[in-house]
């Protein structure tokens, strides 16, 4: 079987996959630096989140900052069981939902 006529389809191919490629890289850093940018200027003149008064976390309110709550799988439970809390999962704290954790609205 002759595979010469294929030859230049396939180079076609491959100078279009690679002209995809390349163009798809060259748009996702160009959105990454806009995005960045964007931030840092409006990190400059945005007010700190009244929620977590600018610092992007606050206490656990699930656990009230005691890494676990207590459970029990039953209604009326015979025994309690200290578990990890799920919301923070026991760091204490969980990430300002109001500013998503960036410190400002």
């Amino acid at each position: 079987m002759n595979l010469r006529p294929l030859g230049p389809l396939v180079r076609m191919a491959v100078v279009i996959f690679g002209g995809v490629a390349t163009l798809n890289l060259a748009s996702a850093a160009t959105i990454k630096v806009l995005r960045f940018a964007s931030e840092k200027k409006r990190e400059k003149v945005a007010l700190p989140c009244r929620v977590c008064r600018g610092k992007g976390f606050y206490i656990c309110k699930l656990c009230n900052g005691n890494s676990t709550i207590s459970w029990s799988p039953m209604f009326d439970p015979i025994a309690i069981n200290p578990c990890v809390c799920p919301t923070c999962e026991g760091n204490r704290v969980q990430r300002c939902l109001n500013c998503l954790g960036k410190g400002y609205d």
